[in-house]
């Protein structure tokens, strides 16, 4: 999941190396943490959040055929 998050992300920004994607993992649940340079936040938000929701609709439905966990994107600013 988390090479899926970051072949999506990369490609999307300017600075490619700030991208940090940590991972906490809980018994019922796997959260991913994003962190994108602050000149980067905006390509990967996209206007009222549609880039945002892409991402996390390609990651969820790939999540679902592979874990038996919730998997939560959040986009740190």
């Amino acid at each position: 999941m988390r090479e899926l998050i970051l072949s999506i992300v990369k490609p999307l920004v300017d600075f490619p190396d700030d991208v940090q994607l940590e991972t906490f993992e809980e018994e019922n649940q796997v959260t991913y943490k994003l962190s994108v340079n602050r000149e980067d936040i905006g390509k990967v938000i996209g206007k009222r959040g549609r880039v945002a929701k892409a991402i996390r609709t390609v990651v969820y439905a790939a999540a679902g055929a592979k874990h038996h966990k919730k998997i939560y994107l959040e986009i740190n600013e």
